[in-house]
């Protein structure tokens, strides 16, 4: 499966004291990243069903990025989910193609409704399986790390 991809220019409001994009500018550039992905690849009904929360983040800071610089951001899923959870990666790249930022995050799935975890249903699954045979995303293109 090829990865969804969006780009994302840092602008003043994302900048620290330090002059680059905040930590908790990546924690929401991340979470963007997977709504947005569930948004365009779900099914509008299952939208309306479920939704998803993170219950943990692993982020690694490569390289900063400053005011202005757009970076491409693209996200997969992992491995089969788990019950309710699943992991989903997502990684940033600058426009010279190196990493500036990777993270793996793991999300559970709620009835909307009820507020309650759920395993995640194979219909919801399916359209982010590369083939059944693959397993969820199968993961990216290399990024250059140097």
């Amino acid at each position: 499966m090829t990865p969804f991809e969006l780009s994302i220019t840092a602008g003043e409001a994302d900048i620290d004291e330090l002059g680059h994009v905040n930590n908790a500018v990546w924690v929401r550039w991340i979470q963007d990243m997977a709504t947005s992905h569930w948004r365009a690849a779900a099914a509008p009904e299952h939208v309306d069903l479920y939704v998803w929360v993170v219950v943990r983040h692993e982020i690694d800071y490569l390289r900063a990025v400053l005011p202005g610089e757009t970076v491409t951001g693209r996200t997969w899923v992992g491995e089969a989910p788990k019950g309710a959870r699943f992991d989903r990666h997502v990684e940033f790249l600058g426009e010279d193609g190196k990493l500036r930022v990777r993270a793996k995050t793991t999300w559970a799935i709620l009835d909307r409704e009820t507020g309650r975890p759920l395993r995640v249903p194979a219909e919801v699954a399916a359209p982010f399986l590369a083939s059944p045979s693959e397993g969820w995303g199968g993961g990216p293109p290399k990024a250059v790390e140097g």
